[in-house]
C-alpha cells in the first residue's frame, strides 16, 4: 500500500497559537514523560508496552483536539492504554493539564502526522481501537481530497486493528459522515456493527463544539466497524 503521497496532501493544518502560561508549565513538566514528536520516534514499531510502563491493550485516538474528550475516556478505562494523537501543541498542552488534574497515569501523547504514525511505527494488528472523532471537515468541496478518512488511510488503519477490534469514527458534517460510511464500509478488513449509523454511545462525552452544532441544527453522527 503506497501512502507517500499523503506527505503531499495532508489532512491537516499546522495551526498557530501561543500556549497560556499554565499550558506552557505543563508542558515542561509533563512532556518529557508524556509526549514525543512522530517525526522523532526511532525506526520501527513503537514500543508502547515500554513507554507506558506496562502491557496492555493499546487505543489510539487520532485528532485530540483541546482534550476535553480524551480525558475523560482515558479516565473511564483504566485498563487501557490510550495513546492520543495530534499536531496542535496547545492541544497537548491542555490535555495534559486535563491528564494532570485527573491523575491519569494510562495516557500518552503523539505530536504528529497520524499517517506517518500508522505506516510506519504501528504494527499490523497490534490495536484494540481507533478512534477519530470530528476531524477536520475540509468544507470546501475543492479541499475534500485533505480529508482523513479516505481509502487508502482506512485500508492501513484496519491492518493495524487485531480480529475483533473497532474503528469508530464521529462527525457533526453530514456530507464527511456520508463519505465515511462509504469508505469504511468499502474497506474489506471491516465490517459495521451496525446498520448503517451507530447509535450514539452514552459514553462518549459531549464537548462543547458537538452541544454547539446540534444548536445549529447539524446532526452528530456514529459509526463503528470492527475488524473482522
Amino acid at each position: 500500500m503506497d501512502l507517500t503521497h499523503r506527505r503531499s496532501v495532508v489532512s491537516f493544518v499546522h495551526r498557530g497559537g501561543r500556549m497560556t502560561v499554565g499550558q506552557a508549565r505543563a508542558w515542561e513538566r509533563h512532556w518529557p514523560r508524556l509526549g514525543r514528536q512522530v517525526r522523532d520516534l526511532p525506526p520501527g514499531p513503537l514500543d508502547a508496552a515500554a513507554w507506558f510502563e506496562r502491557d496492555a491493550p493499546l487505543l489510539v485516538e487520532i485528532g485530540s483536539g483541546m482534550g476535553e474528550t480524551t480525558s475523560q475516556l482515558a479516565a473511564a478505562d483504566p485498563s487501557v492504554n490510550y495513546l492520543a494523537v495530534e499536531v496542535y501543541q496547545p492541544g497537548l498542552a491542555q490535555l495534559m493539564l486535563r491528564a494532570e488534574n485527573l491523575g491519569l497515569t494510562n495516557l500518552r501523547l503523539l505530536r504528529g502526522d497520524a499517517v506517518d504514525l500508522f505506516r510506519d511505527h504501528v504494527e499490523p494488528a497490534s490495536l484494540t481501537a481507533v478512534r477519530i472523532f470530528f476531524p477536520d471537515p475540509w468544507p470546501k468541496k475543492k479541499h475534500h481530497k485533505r480529508r482523513l478518512v479516505q481509502s487508502e488511510f482506512i485500508a492501513l488503519v484496519a491492518s493495524r486493528l487485531r480480529p475483533g477490534g473497532t474503528l469508530h469514527c464521529a462527525t457533526d458534517v453530514e456530507d464527511y459522515a456520508e463519505q465515511m460510511l462509504e469508505v469504511l464500509s468499502g474497506e474489506p478488513l471491516l465490517r459495521n456493527r451496525f446498520d448503517g449509523w451507530a447509535p450514539r454511545p452514552d459514553w462518549r462525552p459531549v464537548t462543547k463544539f458537538e452541544a454547539r452544532a446540534e444548536v445549529e441544527g447539524r446532526v452528530s453522527r456514529d459509526l463503528i466497524f470492527e475488524r473482522a
